[in-house]
């Protein structure tokens, strides 16, 4: 059939039922490994000259047909499926990079991630320029001779900073380095980066496309678009010594980066999804475009809702009309702007928190994407570990709120909020 639209894709794509005991749901492979047909047969698969399974850390038939569900729908020639998002962040950038090389990276990015390039990766020898990316000439004026990524979130968690994809990714193909998408907010249902220049997509699939809060995930999505053999990776064009000289850029073309992230990352890195969570992400998955149309009308109208509110001094949501990012919003995020809110309270730091406590329908926990609502006070959670500058560089205030808007009632959100804005009238009076 000719390419398919994203609904049938999200529930087909992958899975061919004659070569899965004609199962219409897709089985899960629950083992460790395979039965080689013989010492030939299994000497092909190691030397990569005949495909198949191996071991489950680097291949499993349920990983198999998410990986390719995802790189559908992304728009990728090919994907691999990781233990948790940070993982597929991490798996990505160690695969790239080594002992002396430099990332830019886009300033508003999720703790962990910020945390991971600023703190971690330099004991490697792998250091970041951290840059405002509301400008994609910041990418260009930061760039060094050993710079060798871009990477940036496409909706930044929690500043909600819509980035023009297209002009950074101008910027990456003049210094000719690879740019890295998270895109995890905004989902595949919402944005595809690799048509704006985007190389290399990573998910969490922990939120989002999963949607249920049960099971870590990530994926690495590759474009097929990026030149390996520029120069500035000789791993890809020089004999590798973990794999008995195999020349990734001759022997496998295109998808050289998303071979060398399984048969080195997953080998080495060892950050394996089980074969469970690809049959639960691939439960969500199949519903994600519904549940994120539904978070994004839920997450418009609360928006609105908070800017009328005599406790609220700002709101941030990129489909308000108010909002810093809202032209940009309109280009790229034209189906939805996802189901992140955040905004802040009279009383800052205390009244924040005291909100956060209050609520009962929106969870306190450090989670997004989850069907259900959730809350959080970054500043003293997920970015508690940077100091003020970082965070604000981040877009974390001591009186930012964010919410993960779920698909509950919308007038049942407003009457949980109002009743935790309650407890900070009577602290601000």
């Amino acid at each position: 059939m000719s390419a398919q639209k994203f609904a049938t894709e999200a529930l087909h794509a992958g899975h061919d039922v004659k070569t899965n005991g004609g199962t219409r749901a897709v089985p899960i492979y629950q083992t460790t490994s395979y039965v080689f047909n013989d010492a030939d047969h299994a000497a092909n698969l190691f030397n990569l000259s005949e495909p198949g399974f191996i071991y489950t850390r680097l291949n499993n038939p349920t990983n198999d047909i998410l990986e390719k569900r995802l790189a559908a729908i992304e728009g990728g020639i090919a994907s691999v499926v990781t233990a948790s998002g940070t993982a597929a962040i991490n798996t990505t950038l160690l695969t790239l990079l080594k002992s002396g090389d430099h990332i830019v990276a886009s300033s508003s990015l999720y703790g962990g991630t910020y945390n991971l390039l600023n703190v971690t990766l330099p004991r490697f020898g792998i250091t970041t320029t951290f840059v405002d990316p509301s400008d994609s000439e910041n990418f260009k004026n930061a760039v060094q001779e050993n710079t060798r990524v871009f990477f940036v979130e496409s909706l930044g968690n929690p500043k909600l900073d819509v980035l023009d994809l297209k002009a950074i990714s101008t910027e990456a193909k003049a210094y000719k380095v690879p740019l890295i998408v998270d895109n995890t907010v905004a989902t595949p249902a919402l944005l595809n980066p690799i048509e704006y220049g985007a190389n290399i997509v990573i998910h969490s699939l922990t939120k989002y496309i999963s949607g249920n809060g049960t099971s870590l995930g990530g994926v690495v999505i590759d474009a097929g678009t990026f030149d390996w053999s520029s120069g500035k990776f000789p791993e890809f064009t020089e004999p590798s010594p973990g794999y008995h000289g195999l020349v990734y850029h001759d022997v496998i073309g295109a998808a050289a980066f998303i071979a060398k992230v399984r048969i080195e990352g997953l080998r080495d890195y060892g950050a394996a999804l089980s074969p469970f969570n690809a049959f639960q992400i691939l439960q969500g998955l199949e519903t994600l475009e519904i549940r994120i149309k539904k978070h994004s009308e839920n997450a418009l109208s609360l928006a609105q809702w908070l800017l009328e509110q005599d406790e609220v001094t700002w709101v941030k949501y990129p489909g308000l009309k108010s909002d810093a990012y809202y032209k940009l919003a309109e280009e790229y995020l034209p189906k939805g702007q996802s189901g992140i809110i955040t905004f802040g309270v009279k009383g800052g730091f205390d009244s924040a928190k005291t909100v956060a406590n209050e609520t009962e329908i929106f969870s306190l926990l450090a989670n997004i994407g989850d069907s259900k609502s959730l809350i959080i006070h970054p500043a003293s959670t997920t970015h508690q570990q940077l100091n003020q500058e970082q965070q604000e560089s981040t877009g974390v205030t001591q009186d930012l709120i964010r919410l993960s808007v779920g698909l509950e009632n919308i007038e049942d959100l407003k009457t949980d909020l109002k009743s935790a804005f309650s407890k900070v009238a009577e602290r601000v009076k």
